[in-house]
């Protein structure tokens, strides 16, 4: 049976592991979140997905101050995606495969609000990210994010690049409407199933 969600995406439901996404703004709450999640999963762990699993983050931020300049918030997100398929290649669908619950921390929907923060328009997120798998669960994390927070999340992370740079907004301007957004996708998605 095909769902959608709250950004159009479509589900196929199979009797494979279970996928569990963890969303928020900030990194520290949504790691706190996904240790929870999996421990309370019980026996059949398949662990935890982490953003930047493929490094092309930590590649990124060793470059930054180079001369190339900072990337735009297409690039992060198309940079995003990228690091999403390899996680999904090599992380999730092998514990998803072998029955396992693993969890995505974050996944499709706090880039995708992101994006939308970030004034990319939702067509081209939702076709950027339409590969990715529905999670047959979603925990959303709305602890706000400290300020001087370390960029240990993709929200801050990505902020700290864009910070001044898009329509002026400071780094908190910028993950405080990411964090709207991902409220307003919650909201949104619980209206449809109601």
């Amino acid at each position: 049976m095909a769902v959608a969600d709250a950004f159009g995406r479509t589900e196929m439901r199979t009797g494979r592991g279970n996928l569990v996404a963890v969303d928020g703004v900030s990194g520290v709450a949504v790691a706190a979140e996904a240790r929870r999640v999996l421990k309370a999963s019980g026996h059949d762990r398949g662990g935890i997905s982490w953003w930047d699993a493929s490094g092309l983050f930590d590649q990124l931020a060793v470059a930054e101050g180079q001369e190339e300049g900072v990337p735009s918030a297409r690039t992060l997100l198309l940079l995003y995606a990228a690091d999403l398929a390899f996680r999904l290649r090599w992380e999730i669908e092998p514990a998803l495969a072998q029955r396992k619950t693993v969890v995505a921390a974050p996944y499709v929907d706090t880039a995708i609000a992101f994006g939308r923060a970030a004034s990319l328009g939702g067509g081209w997120l939702s076709n950027l990210f339409q590969f990715a798998p529905r999670p047959s669960a979603r925990h959303r994390v709305t602890t706000e994010p400290r300020s001087g927070a370390t960029t240990h999340g993709f929200v801050e992370f990505a902020s700290a690049q864009l910070a001044g740079r898009l329509l002026g907004m400071t780094r908190r301007q910028l993950m405080m409407r990411t964090r709207g957004r991902l409220a307003f996708a919650t909201d949104r998605s619980k209206r449809r199933t109601a």
